[in-house]
């Protein structure tokens, strides 16, 4: 049985700083995936005019391969897309492809390959970016790599049961208590009971329901089932982040639940009755380290901001996510659909991280490019492909930022596990 944490949101921080550090001290990799705000105080001492600036629009921020996967619309197709949108802003799309090469180069050193391969994967992330500028006219999909494929299968066949076992272990409607759920205060409790309470969550989470034709046009309703506070991520960890499970079904006769009534339906032993169970996340949106472009206008509330920037970049995320309050505090509410995986890497071999590098970077293309007129797409496609040679080599600001943001990286990853070692020690 595992141990049932019961922290309370004082006593969390330190819990939390030790699990961020114990993520990033696991491979360099993990260190830049976890490590945004590094890349942009590398990113802010660099002379202007260095790297070059496309049309504002918005950008992911935090642009690295562990943040590309399969994700499902509210009708349950799949596409890969941009999956976390925790530094989305409007500004230079440069930012994104600098984020994106660095990861790419990092996953090829964890793969012990040579260097001349993450010279060829630079080459073909400059060219797949490209071809998703091309615009919504052409065939700008190239074939899927295996790692790609292999995961898209997966989340093809995934229903409830399969996300279910992954994120609670079990089928049944609780969330268990443990290493990666804890316990929540009255003072959280009561704040969610409140939040499902609001009628624009309500309706969200109806409207996710409509996605199943048998259950269109039918009158359901909503009940909080359990909560907890979710330990997940490196980004999230030391900020708001909960896991709510609720269930969709039919109206109650007569039902004339109170509040009280709703907080004590957290209790996991609950009678659950019957419909369809949801699984809810609800993170924290901070201020991002990205920076923005001048004279951008954003909406000042940052779980808005995150929201709009979803559904520009990853129209199949941003259609189930919503902004709210909880605690005081802007948080970004979205559903979990089984069909939502990430590209973890573990291992490239050669071919395939060129191929991936191309894919994914065609992806990010597609998604920078469905915000531009198709003057401004084929503007900023000219400025990413000059001095390329018919895309025969990266343009020099890319490989020269890559090559120096992948050695200070690796110093502060070694610095970092260090500090960690000696913490440990002590």
């Amino acid at each position: 049985m595992p141990e049932i944490r019961h922290e309370t949101p004082e006593t969390r921080a330190d819990a939390l700083e030790r699990q961020r550090n114990l993520k990033m001290a696991r491979s360099a990799h993990a260190y830049v995936r976890g490590n945004t705000l590094k890349f942009y105080e590398w990113l802010d001492g660099l002379p202007r005019g260095t790297l070059p600036e496309g049309p504002p629009i918005w950008i992911c921020g935090d642009c690295h391969l562990g943040n590309l996967g399969p994700l499902a619309d509210a009708e349950g197709r799949v596409d890969i897309q941009i999956r976390d949108l925790d530094q989305t802003v409007i500004g230079n799309p440069t930012h994104d492809l600098v984020r994106l090469g660095l990861s790419l180069a990092s996953a090829a050193r964890g793969s012990d390959l040579p260097g001349v391969v993450t010279a060829r994967m630079l080459e073909e992330m400059v060219r797949g970016y490209a071809r998703g500028l091309e615009g919504p006219g052409s065939d700008a999909t190239p074939p899927e790599p295996e790692v790609v494929r292999t995961v898209r299968r997966r989340a093809l066949g995934r229903r409830w049961k399969q996300l279910a076992r992954e994120r609670l272990k079990d089928v049944e409607p609780a969330i268990p208590l443990g290493r990666k759920f804890w316990a929540l205060d009255d003072a959280e409790r009561d704040a969610l009971a409140t939040l499902f309470d609001e009628e624009d969550v309500r309706s969200l989470v109806r409207a996710l329901d409509d996605r199943d034709p048998a259950r269109r046009d039918r009158a359901v309703d909503l009940r909080l089932i359990d909560a907890a506070y979710w330990m997940k991520g490196c980004s999230s960890l030391g900020f708001l982040r909960y896991a709510a499970l609720v269930r969709i079904e039919a109206p109650h006769d007569g039902d004339s639940r109170t509040k009280e009534a709703h907080a004590k339906s957290l209790h996991p032993r609950e009678p659950h009755g019957r419909g369809r169970l949801a699984l809810i996340d609800l993170k924290e949106a901070v201020a991002p380290a990205a920076p923005t472009a001048p004279g951008a206008r954003m909406p000042p509330d940052h779980a808005a901001r995150v929201v709009a920037g979803a559904r520009a970049l990853s129209p199949n995320l941003g259609e189930r996510m919503l902004p709210v309050r909880l605690l005081g505090k802007p948080v970004v509410m979205r559903e979990l659909a089984p069909q939502d995986l990430k590209l973890d890497v573990d291992q490239f071999s050669r071919e395939e991280a060129v191929r991936a590098a191309h894919y994914l970077a065609t992806v990010v293309g597609k998604a920078h490019g469905r915000q531009m007129d198709e003057a401004a797409r084929a503007g900023w496609r000219a400025e990413v492909m000059r001095g390329t040679d018919d895309g025969a080599e990266a343009p020099s600001w890319l490989w020269s930022s890559v090559v120096e943001l992948a050695g200070r990286h690796e110093v502060g990853y070694l610095q970092h596990c260090r500090r960690y070692a000696d913490a440990r020690a002590a």
